[in-house]
């Protein structure tokens, strides 16, 4: 769950901080629709706040997914409170397939996705993944794999331009990347405040905007967790689980992730018509559409919410019907993200 946008400023409002609020709820429990009996994945459980709300709609199942080991008090806090109803699954959505056929589950009726970092995870500063209290840089959502410290000390400065250009869409990005090679030279980047601090010398800021330094935290945290990889394989694994008539919500918060869900159910959809260069050669059309939209484009949070919710101002939420043609076949992007899963936990 994405809270970039709440930890980005110079300066500081006043304005309470929200508690773990799951952003546009109603909007995405109202394109699931959940119904009695039904199977639902959360695949992104956090605090439990979709879930929690899935389950008080209607007397249906969720199985929630999450790769952080810390959001095990509320997992069992949801378990007591629904007795039968809830399951946590500990892992990434991206292996929920594997994760629910592990549980003789082989469809389900809809599934949720709320991507990025939570508001857990940036309110913590020894997880690292925010500048605005100083801890160890670390960002990993989960505890195995590279760290964050671990890309900055060893990546060359080619690797961590293209890092910070590609994923934070960082202008600046050699400058960036020339600073921390420069500083870790004299001493290792262990602290999100040192990283921060160099990253801020080369970047002008203006008081009362964004932070210097916020693309280039944005950039390491999807490296390091390999966020857009992870977006490929979940929603891939969502069209093979998805029921004919079941729905997928996807809420993302900043364009690299909403240009991989938009374009998927795009082209899932029938919206961009034409061959393939990914398909078969054998095959002169696409594949019969599996997805059908929900709503016209993209949903943004209401004013009400963004007012109460700083995290949902960037909010976009897309949802799509499953249709009862079969999956896709995966295209080149896709493949390339099952090849690398795993390689960042």
């Amino acid at each position: 769950m994405s809270g970039a946008a709440a930890n980005t400023q110079f300066g500081h409002t006043g304005a309470a901080k929200p508690d773990h609020l799951p952003v546009m709820c109603a909007e995405v429990v109202a394109a699931l629709a959940p119904r009695a009996g039904e199977v639902f994945v959360d695949g992104t459980f956090g605090a439990g706040g979709y879930t929690d709300a899935i389950l008080n709609t209607a007397d249906c199942k969720v199985f929630g997914i999450d790769r952080d080991a810390s959001v095990a008090p509320h997992a069992e806090r949801v378990a007591a409170k629904h007795a039968g109803r809830f399951v946590w699954l500990r892992g990434c959505f991206g292996d929920m397939e594997g994760l629910l056929a592990e549980r003789g589950v082989q469809a389900v009726d809809g599934v949720a996705l709320d991507l990025g970092v939570s508001s857990m995870q940036l309110d913590r500063p020894e997880r690292g993944f925010s500048f605005q209290a100083d801890g160890p840089l670390d960002m990993r959502m989960g505890s195995e794999g590279e760290s964050a410290a671990d890309a900055v000390n060893n990546r060359s400065e080619g690797e961590l331009a293209d890092i910070i250009y590609f994923y934070g869409e960082e202008r600046r990005a050699r400058a960036v990347a020339r600073a921390i090679v420069a500083a870790r030279a004299e001493t290792p980047i262990t602290r999100t405040a040192q990283l921060a601090a160099i990253v801020a010398r080369v970047v002008r800021g203006v008081p009362g905007q964004m932070h210097p330094a916020t693309r280039t935290f944005q950039a390491l945290r999807i490296h390091v967790n390999d966020e857009l990889g992870e977006l490929r394989r979940g929603l891939a694994a969502a069209e093979k689980l998805l029921k004919p008539e079941g729905r997928l919500a996807v809420v993302s918060f900043h364009s690299l992730e909403d240009r991989v869900v938009k374009r998927f159910l795009d082209r899932r959809s029938g919206k961009h018509g034409g061959t393939s260069r990914h398909l078969p050669d054998a095959q002169l059309a696409p594949p019969a559409p599996s997805f059908a939209p929900i709503h016209k484009g993209a949903l943004a949070a209401s004013a009400a919410e963004a007012a109460r919710n700083p995290r949902a101002r960037s909010a976009k939420l897309r949802a799509a019907r499953r249709l009862a043609a079969p999956a896709w076949p995966l295209e080149g992007d896709e493949l390339a993200a099952m090849d690398n899963g795993g390689a960042a936990a």
